[in-house]
């Protein structure tokens, strides 16, 4: 990913916490045949000290024997993203110089990816993603709460996957090359359109 010098970042925690708020992943795999994409939800855990994204998905998605364990695979996680209306720009009414942009947050992470056919390890796989993002519902569903048995027959339809990560790198493009005064209106432009997340986030850059 190409980051210009005034985007990147390096804040380990902010790399991590973009991961863990936006855990809907886009994981880019390569084999023999060919390129694929899969959209899934992620956990960011530690296996024996080293940082590490859990998934799981279909047998019937046969990634899992096209992509050998080991490979190299790229996982994407898009942050608060917006369009950019030249007319935030104060500077844009005295020399008419602005053009439409884009403001984004983005985390790529590289890793070797592993394929895991042990029930047990999708078990507690599954419950722990289920029990984060049922942690703000009023009554949690829970794992046990579905019986048994119905639960026992869909493991064996599920493949997991651990990426050991490699690398984590960040881009925030949010104004930091333009003027104060743009970043004032782009602040400003944003949150009259309730893009309050974007809006913050240049905010942070003033």
């Amino acid at each position: 990913m190409h980051i210009p010098q005034k985007f990147k970042q390096e804040e380990e925690t902010q790399l991590k916490n973009v991961i863990r708020e936006y855990p809907f992943a886009t994981l880019i795999t390569h084999s023999k045949s060919g390129i694929e994409v899969n959209h899934l939800p992620v956990i960011l855990t530690k296996v024996n000290g080293k940082d590490v994204i859990q998934a799981h998905i279909a047998k019937i998605n046969k990634i899992w024997e096209s992509v050998e364990n080991g490979t190299e695979v790229l996982i994407i996680f898009n942050g608060p993203n917006c369009y950019i209306s030249p007319n935030y720009y104060p500077t844009k009414k005295e020399s008419g110089k602005a053009v439409p942009t884009w403001n984004y947050v983005v985390v790529h992470v590289k890793g070797n990816i592993s394929f895991i056919h042990d029930q047990q390890w999708v078990y507690n796989m599954i419950n722990t993603l289920t029990n984060e993002h049922e942690s703000n519902q009023a009554t949690p569903w829970s794992i046990t709460d579905a019986p048994e048995t119905y639960i026992n027959k869909m493991l064996p339809a599920i493949v997991g996957i651990e990426i050991s990560i490699d690398s984590i790198e960040g881009q925030w493009k949010l104004s930091q090359n333009q003027p104060e005064i743009n970043k004032f209106g782009v602040v400003k432009g944003l949150f009259e359109k309730g893009e309050n997340k974007v809006s913050d986030l240049v905010k942070d850059q003033i």
